[in-house]
């Protein structure tokens, strides 16, 4: 997965108008997020990637950038 096609699900999917350059903001910061977001975001990325990703990891993470990161190593 690419971060195109990262920003592409979250914006297409989550209905957030995020942009690869805005993805290391905090989530507190994204227009529009809320929690239930991240957990939708869990199910997309495991579906789109065929991978279980570690939820543990996925609530640390402090940004969407960073849950790209553990979207592609997983």
């Amino acid at each position: 997965m690419t971060i195109e096609d990262f920003v592409r699900l979250v914006r297409d999917e989550l209905g957030l108008d995020v942009s690869a350059d805005g993805l290391d903001e905090a989530f507190a910061e994204v227009p529009g997020w809320n929690s239930v977001h991240l957990l939708r975001l869990v199910a997309l990325l495991e579906r789109e990637t065929g991978r279980a990703l570690s939820v543990p990891d996925v609530l640390a993470a402090p940004t969407l950038g960073s849950v790209y990161k553990l979207a592609v190593a997983a």
